[in-house]
């Protein structure tokens, strides 16, 4: 009883899915309801015409009533076979439709997600959502079209033309009906659960393999595959355990919708016969009842089908709702800023940012300056923020406390196409898209000529390699850019950053692939190219940032040092501590 009523809490939110992405498709469910309604009842005359031929023209041996009838027999049949048809045909476009909107609903409402709403749904649960739950739910609206559309109408036409042939049967339509009723809703209840269990363990599936296949290098690099194997084996075998239960449930259904069947057909004949030889009832009216009552039984089972398919698609209906109804912590003003003076100004004051249920900020009180033309460098232990300070620049994350200003203007109050049009990032994974070398680089700007992609590949020292490639600019990039090394793809990050001649330029540990003497060139060559830019720079090595304009020291998300190289090993005991880390022949002097 729990159970049912938990379906019934959750239905609503199945029917306000459908509310929401189905009007757009009215007009062919209304042609879907016309049709089907018009060809369930070609279906239910036809075993009266039948009974008709046999009472009329079989019992009377009249060949040409028989003929007569025949002929109209077979006229509405044509029109239950051309109503069936469209039905569906529009159910098919609208279910299909609805699946299309849904899935495109759920791809834009996640792009315009900040790092922590994806954080929290995961990829893998993002994934499954997108896909499998949307054709769990489209798979309803397609047979509800369908099948359940005609099942009422079946039954309840069914019980009128079955009590018209002979009402003495009558009881045995509802005690039929009871049974099976009872039979198959025992089934269906025990089934409701093991939905839900099913989804969570096919998200599981999905993010134990999506973690083996990312991460296939270190797997292999550590010889971990027999662990790895062993634990999708675990989470695949959760998985089948569930299904087989979901299966073994699902195939005892019709096993009883045939038995139940077959009883009643057999109750019907044998009763039938006693109420013919009491000349109670005729040939033709017994074989038209029983058609009428495995129409009725079709007709239920038809629904109770409808029934396991109900609390499924309510579960993903939860899941899509849930994603749909999340709203992204880093939205839009109501009146965004369009215009401000280009100039690259980057200015934390008091910045601060804590993950929701977290005891302790990430970053905590920030404050500094990057001026236009200069290079900020950004140093730190593993673990003090530095990434997370760099993502509060182009709102991948919105500080929970303090400003982030950007020419003197709060980001949260500039627009989001202003804002992003003027950054250039290179992320600490360097990612590359299925595609070629220059489509990559042209998300920079769509615009770039192939000399501007080239200049760019110079500057970021990767020209040498794509040369030496045959197809060249047109050379095919792997989802990830995994037919490229580390290093190669780190420079290719670079110049898709260099195409879009930013104003403020954002390298989140960009150059950590790279040998030191790549590295050293590599900065040389960019140093024309945002000389009038603000260039902000994490970075692990301090041989790379000695000659930085200023360098920001964080430890444990606290700012505990700002200024020059020199300024800092005298005055900043944690970067000298860095420092000595890495060159204690420069401490030394």
């Amino acid at each position: 009883m729990m159970r049912r009523c938990h379906i019934l809490l959750e239905t609503p939110v199945l029917i306000s899915l459908l509310r929401r992405y189905l009007p757009p498709y009215r007009n062919a469910l209304i042609a879907v309801v016309v049709l089907q309604f018009f060809g369930t009842l070609a279906a239910l005359y036809l075993p009266t015409l039948n009974a008709d031929i046999i009472d009329n023209g079989v019992a009377k041996a009249d060949t040409a009533y028989i003929m007569r009838i025949g002929a109209v027999m077979l006229a509405i049949t044509v029109v239950q076979v051309a109503c069936t048809i469209g039905a569906v045909w529009f159910g098919a476009r609208s279910s299909m439709g609805f699946g299309r909107d849904t899935r495109a609903a759920i791809f834009h409402q996640v792009g315009a997600f900040s790092a922590r709403e994806v954080t929290h749904f995961g990829a893998p649960s993002l994934i499954t959502r997108t896909t499998n739950d949307v054709q769990q739910v489209q798979m309803l609206v397609l047979l509800t079209c369908t099948m359940m559309v005609s099942a009422p109408i079946m039954c309840v036409g069914g019980i009128i033309m079955a009590l018209r042939q002979d009402v003495g049967l009558a009881w045995l339509i509802a005690l039929s009906v009871t049974v099976l009723v009872a039979a198959i809703g025992l089934i269906v209840s025990r089934m409701v659960p093991l939905f839900r269990v099913m989804q969570k363990r096919l998200d599981n599936v999905n993010r134990v393999l999506r973690e083996q296949i990312t991460g296939i290098r270190v797997v292999r690099a550590f010889v971990r595959e027999p662990v790895e194997r062993e634990r999708f084996d675990v989470a695949n075998s959760d998985l089948t355990d569930v299904a087989i239960r979901v299966g073994r449930l699902m195939a005892l259904m019709f096993p009883v919708v045939m038995f139940v069947l077959n009883a009643s057909s057999v109750a019907v004949i044998w009763f039938g016969g006693h109420r013919i030889d009491a000349g109670e009832m005729q040939i033709g009216s017994l074989t038209a009842f029983l058609s009428y009552l495995v129409q009725i039984l079709m007709s239920i089972m038809m629904a109770t089908f409808m029934l396991v398919l109900i609390p499924r698609a309510a579960v993903s209906a939860e899941r899509i709702t849930e994603v749909l109804d999340t709203d992204s912590t880093v939205v839009p003003t109501g009146s965004p800023i369009d215009t401000v003076v280009s100039i690259g100004t980057v200015e934390m004051i008091g910045a601060t940012f804590q993950y929701p249920g977290a005891d302790e900020p990430v970053l905590c009180d920030v404050s500094f300056l990057a001026r236009a033309g200069q290079t900020t460098a950004i140093i730190g232990s593993t673990g003090s923020g530095k990434t997370t300070l760099l993502s509060l620049v182009p709102r991948l994350f919105d500080a929970t406390d303090g400003t982030v200003l950007v020419d003197g203007v709060d980001v949260r109050d500039l627009a989001p196409d202003v804002l992003h049009s003027r950054i250039g990032l290179v992320p600490q994974k360097a990612y590359l898209f299925s595609g070629t070398v220059a489509s990559n680089l042209r998300y920079g700007r769509e615009d770039a000529t192939d000399e501007e992609l080239w200049e760019a590949l110079r500057i970021a020292q990767a020209d040498d390699f794509v040369e030496a490639l045959a197809e060249g600019l047109e050379a095919p990039v792997a989802q990830g850019g995994t037919n490229f090394s580390g290093g190669q793809r780190q420079r290719l990050a670079i110049a898709r950053a260099v195409v879009r001649k930013p104003e403020i330029y954002l390298f989140d540990d960009s150059f950590s692939a790279l040998d030191l003497a790549t590295d050293a060139r590599l900065r040389a060559a960019l140093r024309p190219t945002t000389r009038e830019s603000t260039v902000i720079v994490v970075a692990q090595r301090v041989s790379s940032i000695v000659d930085a304009d200023q360098i920001i020291v964080l430890d444990e998300g606290r700012l505990v040092g700002v200024g020059t190289h020199d300024e800092l090993i005298s005055g900043c005991p944690t970067y000298a501590e860095i420092v000595q880390s890495q060159l204690p022949a420069e401490v030394a002097a």
